[in-house]
């Protein structure tokens, strides 16, 4: 803290400024002395005038030293229609209704890595809605069943409360059914951490396993969760030898991590393509092939993982890789996707961008309203024209329309990511960071000169819940010792 004096209409104000906070908060402070709103205020420091995003440290304020503020109250506020009521006043219920922060999961021993996944699942309006419909009878000792059916009520209890739930049914169901999760610490005593990816899959599996007792032929998790690959495998040493192939379905997509990798769709590539060994008839011995594996469907969910922990003899535990690898809020994945898919995508692809660019052109336009010019000004500008829409109106294949659950794009956008912070698999933290929706949920915060096509995002930190923006979620790439990439769940771009 360093105290300084601002001088405004006469009168000195004597303000505390954190130096480690950036030139808002500073602003805000201000306004809680003077009236007058921060955007309304000029303030003279070194270099200029201070802005929102001035580093306060890099200002060399001294003790007692004047800074000039020039600006005006604003129009009086009206007393309001009606009855004021304070945050102090509120039950936690009001308060997080009032902000439109979700509820977390307390952390009940070493359980971070259950909750953070639960609550990216929970971003997914298709499972809650399938286990709403789905019953389980009295008595039922299938802990898995159990688990589905605890599962649902918990996701109802995060909804309707305003403080942290502890889930204390379903981990209970969730130690029966896999034993591995209740494994103790020998060392630090305790529950041991558990990895997140591993607790992924074993939920998908269960929901799939339980959903699909009710008779349907494709559950919620064939859906919308799962697509299907196509590997192919060739013998160079042995190029008359007829490749082979194979059709599997997947729930997730690998990015492999290695000194080559900085971006998450090379790892994805080479998660897709390997060599591997085995017998050649041709040959009548073992031989090189070559592994190319293509999707032939993309579900509605897509999630990739990141193979950041490997196997260290040494010092026999589960270290982990922090290379940074640099993800996208918009992920194409159509490069993987075989020939004939891609042919099949490509009319919707087509009317999806046409719907980005009008978005994009009503934006300049709106912002340009704001900002309007002088009528001479005006004449010196470019004509914007808006981007050309095809002529026929755009319909769906009857193959994607038949296939519910299905991206018919290629294209996703985040909306979910499962952190690891630490050095070890069996160690560190598990943290949530699901995205936001615009018009859902209350206005998003106001004052911080957020783009329009940004999108706020609701930090899980256990039971603590805080609300970030893009920018945030971009420095989840690794790197260092700072919260890294997991698990990351993109949802299919919408054609409307």
């Amino acid at each position: 803290m360093v105290n300084v004096l601002v001088k405004w209409q006469g009168k000195k104000y004597e303000v505390d400024a954190d130096i480690t906070m950036p030139g808002e908060y500073f602003k805000a402070q201000l306004f809680s002395l003077t009236g007058v709103a921060p955007e309304r205020q000029k303030i003279l420091v070194k270099g200029g005038q201070l802005k929102d995003d001035t580093d306060m440290s890099q200002l060399g304020l001294k003790e007692n030293q004047i800074l000039m503020m020039i600006g005006t109250v604003g129009e009086l506020l009206k007393e309001p229609t009606q009855p004021v009521k304070f945050v102090e006043d509120m039950s936690e219920n009001e308060v997080a209704q009032a902000l439109s922060i979700p509820a977390g999961l307390t952390n009940l021993g070493n359980t971070c890595y259950m909750n953070a996944t639960l609550q990216c699942l929970k971003a997914i309006p298709e499972l809650k809605s399938a286990m709403e419909k789905h019953n389980v009878a009295r008595g039922q000792t299938d802990a898995r069943a159990n688990m589905v059916e605890s599962l649902k009520g918990l996701f109802k209890q995060l909804n309707e409360s305003g403080e942290g739930v502890p889930p204390f049914v379903f981990l209970q169901f969730l130690r029966q059914a896999y034993p591995r999760f209740a494994e103790q610490d020998s060392q630090h005593g305790g529950y041991r951490q558990q990895d997140a990816d591993e607790f992924w899959s074993e939920m998908l599996t269960t929901l799939d396993q339980v959903l699909g007792k009710d008779g349907s032929v494709s559950t919620v998790v064939d859906k919308h969760m799962s697509g299907r690959m196509v590997t192919t495998w060739k013998c160079d040493e042995a190029p008359d030898e007829e490749p082979t192939e194979r059709q599997e379905p997947f729930r997730k997509l690998n990015c492999i991590i290695d000194k080559s990798v900085n971006y998450l769709s090379q790892g994805i590539k080479k998660g897709l393509e390997e060599v591997i060994e085995k017998h050649s008839e041709t040959l009548g011995r073992n031989a090189d092939y070559k592994s190319v594996s293509r999707i032939a469907r993309l579900p509605e969910y897509l999630t990739v993982t990141y193979n950041r922990f490997f196997w260290k003899a040494s010092e026999s535990i589960d270290a982990k890789i922090v290379k940074s690898v640099k993800f996208p809020l918009d992920l194409d994945v159509s490069e993987f996707c075989t020939p004939e898919l891609v042919e099949k995508m490509r009319p919707a692809r087509l009317h999806l961008r046409e719907i980005e660019d009008k978005k994009a052109h009503e934006r300049k336009l709106a912002k340009k309203g704001q900002n309007a010019e002088p009528e001479a000004e005006k004449k010196d500008m470019d004509v914007d024209v808006k981007p050309e829409a095809s002529s026929a109106p755009f319909e769906l294949s009857p193959e994607f329309k038949a296939d519910d659950g299905c991206n018919p794009t290629g294209m996703y956008e985040l909306i979910g990511v499962v952190t690891h912070i630490g050095r070890t698999a069996n160690s560190g933290h598990y943290m949530a960071w699901v995205r936001k929706e615009k018009g859902v949920g209350g206005p998003d915060p106001a004052g911080r000169g957020i783009p329009e096509t940004q999108h706020w995002w609701y930090k899980f930190d256990d039971d603590e819940v805080s609300m970030v923006t893009d920018d945030e979620i971009l420095k989840l790439c690794g790197g260092g010792d700072w919260h890294t990439a997991y698990v990351t769940l993109y949802r299919a771009k919408k054609l409307e």
